[in-house]
């Protein structure tokens, strides 16, 4: 009885707040961020897909292509991994974090400025060099690295070749960054190295930071052992896998809970954060019920609409989001909402915070392009343009929106380190090929009539040819263009056997020989 009341208890608070839920499968690992009920984010690891973001490998530079201002490097992989120039100077920390000077600066050797131009000298082809992935393979190009390498810890991240020291812009309280920035001089970071602090470094004690650094240093001396023994190319190390990196980069303060249906991943779980924070391992917990763990909690539902050129809004709008090569095209529209000022800004608002967590969601990125519908007045973008931005906040990837344009396009890029959710799950469909749309029979009528009529015309010997085309195609010709092909018949002296096959392709069409059933080349 008692365990039952726990159960309950533990529905009721999960009702709320953020949760994890884990699905373990023997073809792959499913991990949902939920915020209040909402899918937030949704991952997927297959058991025969390897995710190389954030390995490191000892590669070998087979060309430089000064042109681009790139080296193609031989990491192991099917292609070889494309190096800009600018990923091969040490860099300054990214936007996201603030760079702090220890000891006002004065202990640290000024080190000698490196440019573009120095850099084919520095990695002539034949050259080994260590590299760590920043992109993985998208679609038919390889994967991107870089020589700033980084090793992620639970509260911080270790940058071995640069000696720079950062604490996470998201990080606002003025109070808590001063106490981090103490905190920091009181670790022992190697000459030339240098940490970031993360967001979840808030309100952590110096044990926790000390004991996160002693592993980090451990990894990176293990990796330099490795690449110093090891014949290039060669990985030296391999990024965790998905239940390791959720309990590194998702299992923190604002996580209620971890629901997973597998008792090993539970384990490991507990054995990965039991060192760390014994508060997150009571957080773990083993899901125990008949029904299958996603539909128990109402995620697959919203798995699946995730899959949908449509999303419909609170308002009545909806949203249509197109994923092309080149970029991502999203529409908003008003539907069933009343096309008033005050309505069309309230669309908008659903639709900027909607488009935020979609891109979270499918992990789409590259350069995005939000069609909104169209304001009067320029304070309604002003409300539009903060809402986008305050959403964007909760993602973890780097994001970068501009303001509305006069035409009520919303420009902005999200990085994109993985293939879309879209792409992992699904393949280019056999029969459209991947352009989503086939020809009408009505079209398909029109290419047909100019065909045979091509044949008769090249070949005026023939007296008969037999034509085949899909069930829908030949009930086109059977009823609306009949006339047609009877007058296609007089024109060319020519008698035309039809025959429907529903193994054809719609937008297939055959002219065979009637004597040795043979297809007659058109061209």
């Amino acid at each position: 009885m008692l365990k039952k009341l726990t159960k309950v208890f533990r529905s009721k608070a999960l009702e709320g707040g953020t949760k994890i839920a884990i699905n373990c499968e023997k073809l792959e690992t499913r991990v949902a961020v939920m915020e209040d009920g909402e899918l937030e984010e949704y991952t997927v690891e297959r058991t025969d897909d390897v995710n190389i973001v954030g390995s490191i490998y000892k590669g070998v530079v087979r060309n430089i292509e000064t042109g681009l201002k790139a080296m193609f490097v031989d990491i192991g992989l099917e292609k070889n991994a494309f190096l800009h120039f600018w990923d091969a100077i040490p860099e300054a920390l990214d936007s996201g974090m603030e760079e702090i000077r220890r000891n006002g600066g004065g202990g640290r050797k000024k080190q000698p400025r490196i440019t573009s131009q120095d850099i084919p000298q520095l990695y002539p082809a034949g050259s080994e060099v260590l590299l760590q992935v920043s992109k993985g393979p998208i679609g038919t190009k390889g994967p991107r690295v870089t020589t700033n390498i980084s090793l992620a810890g639970r509260y911080m991240v270790l940058m071995p070749r640069n000696d720079q020291f950062g604490i996470s812009r998201k990080i606002e309280d003025p109070q808590e960054r001063a106490r981090l920035r103490r905190i920091m001089e009181k670790l022992q970071v190697p000459e030339g190295m240098g940490i970031i602090l993360r967001t979840v470094a808030t309100g952590q004690r110096l044990r926790y930071f000390i004991r996160d650094l002693s592993i980090l240093l451990e990894q990176w001396e293990e990796i330099e052992d490795k690449a110093a023994s090891k014949k290039s190319p060669v990985c030296v190390f391999r990024e965790p896998d998905l239940i390791e990196r959720t309990v590194r980069d998702f299992l923190t303060d604002e996580i209620n809970e971890v629901l997973c249906d597998s008792p090993e991943a539970v384990q490991r779980m507990k054995d990965l954060v039991g060192s760390i924070s014994r508060r997150s391992k009571k957080r773990i917990h083993l899901f125990e019920n008949s029904e299958p763990i996603f539909e128990n909690l109402k995620i697959q539902k919203q798995i699946d609409d995730a899959f949908f050129r449509q999303v419909w809004l609170p308002s009545g709008g909806y949203l249509v989001i197109d994923e092309t090569e080149a970029m991502i095209a999203v529409d908003v529209n008003t539907g069933r909402a009343k096309k008033q000022d005050k309505m069309i800004l309230q669309t908008n608002i659903e639709a900027a915070r909607e488009v935020a967590r979609q891109l979270k969601l499918r992990n789409i990125g590259g350069l995005v392009v939000v069609d909104f519908i169209d304001m009067r007045g320029r304070r309604d973008q002003q409300a539009v343009y903060r809402a986008m931005k305050e959403r964007l906040k909760m993602d973890k990837a780097k994001t970068q929106a501009l303001q509305i344009s006069q035409l009520g396009l919303m420009e902005m890029t999200r990085q994109r380190l993985h293939e879309s959710l879209n792409m992992t799950v699904t393949e280019p469909c056999h029969y459209c090929q991947g352009r989503g749309r086939v020809k009408t029979p009505e079209s398909m009528s029109v290419e047909l009539q100019r065909a045979v009529s091509a044949v008769l015309s090249k070949h005026r010997d023939r007296d008969e040819l037999i034509v085949v085309v899909h069930p829908d195609v030949m009930d086109r010709l059977k009823t609306k263009d009949s006339d047609l092909l009877i007058d296609l018949e007089r024109r060319h002296q020519a008698r035309l056997i039809f025959r429907s096959d529903p193994a054809y392709h719609r937008e297939k069409i055959a002219i065979l020989d009637p004597e040795t059933k043979k297809e007659i080349n058109v061209s």
